[in-house]
């Protein structure tokens, strides 16, 4: 839910100045916006446990991108990229996956949308870091806000903070190992490839969430309504693979700037998706909490992209 980043760069020049880039980083933030929802969908009933939502929607990625790599008759990394792919797999493939599924179980999936809107400003952060640029006050100053926007959403809305629960440990970690894997994977698509990025994470992963997936299955045996096994598809094949195709082009196409900020929207979608799916209650905390988030985010990644620019 890869770097479909807004702190994510690619190398070169964008190969368009049209719309088309903005069109296709739209479609990939659209298939990403339906991942919070449709997992708390999949995982809330307890039919179908976390660990096995969480491992087996990479498993089927995995098999999706080891064909589409053979296909295209793709080079292997070589060298250092190999961990940089490692970085991806485990942040991205594994990491953000399972931490947001066993959050899910507890959390809503509109509150869990507010915590993940932090994700762009945390990857610009993580980003800024691992190039070791020197954007201005402007862009700490956002980004600092928008953790402190995140933390007090959800103190109010679970009651204080002694009323804190887990789910806000796990969506918060989920946050942080995602945003390292998309800063990684920014940098390792300037020579590996945006889609090829993501694809060999997934096949380097694959083993693990196999065992994963194995062990959850003789824990407790998946089952659920078609509904359900529908949500478990559409994460397996669209949030974990063809999402990132449509936002890896988009940023391909360019202009960079514009299409990366597109992903603030997302927290927004999901949040609908969470009303009109699940039914959940949108509470003037969850608005409140979203926009705030959001703002932060994007003064953030605008800052920044207008310090590298000048």
């Amino acid at each position: 839910m890869t770097s479909k980043s807004s702190a994510t760069t690619t190398a070169g020049p964008p190969l368009s100045t049209s719309r088309a880039g903005i069109a296709w980083g739209l479609l990939g933030v659209l298939a990403f916006s339906f991942t919070v929802p449709l997992t708390r969908n999949a995982v809330q009933s307890g039919q179908m446990s976390p660990l096995f939502v969480g491992s087996a929607r990479a498993v089927v990625a995995a098999a999706i991108a080891a064909i589409a790599l053979a296909v295209g008759r793709q080079r292997r990394p070589r060298g250092r990229q190999w961990f940089g792919v490692i970085v991806v797999a485990a942040g991205a493939v594994l990491g953000f996956p399972l931490l947001t599924s066993f959050a899910l179980t507890e959390a809503p999936a509109s509150h869990g949308a507010v915590v993940i809107a932090l994700l762009p400003a945390a990857t610009a952060v993580v980003s800024v870091l691992r190039t070791r640029e020197r954007p201005g006050r402007a862009f700490w100053a956002a980004a600092g806000a928008g953790a402190i926007a995140a933390v007090v959403f959800a103190v109010i809305q679970n009651g204080g903070l002694g009323r804190m629960h887990a789910a806000d440990g796990l969506l918060f970690a989920a946050v942080v190992v995602c945003a390292i894997a998309y800063a990684e994977g920014g940098v390792l698509a300037r020579s590996l490839g945006s889609w090829q990025t993501i694809s060999w994470a997934l096949v380097v992963a694959a083993p693990v969430m196999l065992v994963l997936t194995c062990a959850a299955v003789l824990e407790q045996p998946p089952s659920g309504t078609s509904g359900q096994w529908l949500c478990f598809a559409y994460l397996g094949v669209v949030s974990m693979f063809l999402g990132f195709v449509a936002w890896y082009r988009g940023l391909a196409i360019g202009p960079l700037a514009q299409v990366s900020q597109v992903q603030l929207g997302q927290p927004v979608m999901s949040i609908c998706w969470a009303a009109l799916i699940l039914h959940e209650r949108i509470t003037w905390a969850t608005a409140v909490g979203g926009i705030a988030v959001v703002c932060c985010a994007l003064i953030a990644v605008r800052s920044r992209n207008s310090r590298r620019t000048t």
